[in-house]
């Protein structure tokens, strides 16, 4: 029998693809193709195997979950595997956060967090940030602001949405202080000329800015919006789909700051690989959520996503992951600053744990894209997969999972050093 070759004709063009690697299989922080091909995946399915691929305590919870309940649609009974993945996820919020709404992705979970926004406070606005990436359906789309490509041709945009600047201290060029002292004060000014505190219903920031750049937004940013927000009575969402789940070397990013968020976002790291979102807050605000005024078929019904979120919990804390993630993390960014002294097109090396950006410029400073896509894609040549990422595609993210041993770091580092000597031999024939 003649094998029938796989091809993406069938599959929507509007899909971008890193390459044309086809694995089959997955385990810890590598994937293989039909052929046995290895490739290290330092991307994790853009943050979502936190665990690594096809984690033996995920697939057992699964397996096991198949075997006795596939799906219980929440509204007509609620299934255990739902109840569990609540209680347990209680164990990692702060006290005061102790409600919890399921759906299937990120951007479902910014949308839901926004409609829980405005029905507890009745108001109708909302501030977003400068290079934020909140998801790609229509209200989720006006809240992001990383990239053009995600917008372009699909206005006019849902209205409320008002954009503030996010702290970059690389991208304006001062120190962090005055970055800061900046963007408050920009922030300010928003409230008072175009989002009046009275009709703004929230503020949502992402703890590290992701598609936007890998960016840390510093703990004195979070901790002055979080007075900003408990002084005109609104509520703060941080948006922890991409670096929450031991992501940055804390169980969520807002611990850094040590700032009490009103609302959680989270997704992707949730579910190590199943779809499953959640949104988080407390019983005074979700209490203020009418029944019935939202929902979804699949949302807390799915009980093997749920099992699959309730044991990647469980592992991230049995085998300390967390931890790993700041220990490998610390190695990376010490890898990288000493790579970075060899190459200053690398202009900024930054990140928490294994969230961590190596922005490329030019010597007048401009972005550089160029040198970005070829780093990446001699990586992927030499067998490890990188993204990219940055309103100007000049950042590379390191996102390994975080089950990541130091010789996969540094089998990983010395790759990305071999692609940049090798286009620096190209640069200078």
């Amino acid at each position: 029998m003649i094998k029938e070759k796989l091809t993406t004709r069938l599959l929507a063009p509007v899909w971008t693809h890193l390459s044309p690697f086809n694995p089959v299989r997955g385990q810890g922080v590598y994937l293989y193709d039909a052929k046995g091909k290895k490739m290290m995946d330092f991307t994790s399915g853009i943050g979502v195997v936190n665990t690594g691929h096809c984690h033996p305590k995920v697939v057992k919870a699964i397996k096991q979950q198949a075997q006795e309940l596939l799906f219980a649609q929440i509204n007509c009974s609620v299934g255990e595997p739902t109840i569990r993945l609540a209680q347990e996820l209680n164990t990692v919020t702060p006290s005061h956060i102790d409600r919890f709404f399921f759906s299937n992705s990120g951007a479902e979970a910014t949308e839901s967090a926004v409609k829980l926004a405005k029905a507890a406070t009745e108001k109708t606005n909302v501030i977003v940030f400068q290079g934020s990436f909140h998801g790609r359906t229509h209200l989720a789309m006006a809240m992001t602001t990383s990239k053009t490509v995600y917008r372009h041709k699909y206005q006019p945009m849902p209205s409320g949405i008002f954009v503030a600047p996010f702290p970059n201290s690389y991208y304006y060029g001062w120190d962090k202080d005055t970055t800061v002292n900046f963007c408050l004060k920009q922030l300010d000014l928003l409230l008072h000329g175009q989002t009046a505190p009275d009709e703004t219903a929230a503020i949502i920031i992402e703890p590290v800015l992701g598609e936007g750049g890998y960016v840390p937004a510093p703990p004195r940013f979070l901790l002055e919006l979080r007075k900003i927000c408990d002084d005109h009575n609104i509520l703060l969402i941080i948006d922890e789909v991409q670096s929450g789940f031991g992501r940055t070397g804390k169980f969520f990013c807002y611990e850094h700051a040590n700032v009490s968020p009103d609302i959680i976002v989270m997704a992707k790291g949730l579910g190590s690989g199943l779809p499953i979102s959640a949104v988080a807050a407390s019983h005074g605000l979700m209490d203020k959520w009418p029944p019935g005024t939202h929902g979804g078929t699949y949302g807390g019904g799915s009980a093997i996503a749920c099992a699959a979120a309730l044991a990647t919990i469980k592992t991230l804390k049995g085998e300390g992951l967390v931890a790993n993630s700041q220990e490998r993390g610390e190695q990376l960014m010490r890898g990288l600053k000493k790579i970075q002294r060899k190459f200053p097109q690398m202009g900024d090396v930054r990140g928490l744990g294994l969230m961590v950006a190596v922005e490329f410029t030019s010597e007048n400073g401009n972005p550089d894209a160029g040198t970005t896509a070829a780093v990446v894609k001699l990586c992927l040549e030499k067998g490890l997969m990188l993204l990219s990422c940055g309103t100007y595609k000049n950042v590379v993210r390191w996102i390994p999972p975080l089950v990541v041993t130091a010789y996969e770091i540094s089998d990983a580092l010395n790759i990305f050093q071999s692609a940049l000597n090798e286009i620096e031999q190209k640069t200078h024939l």
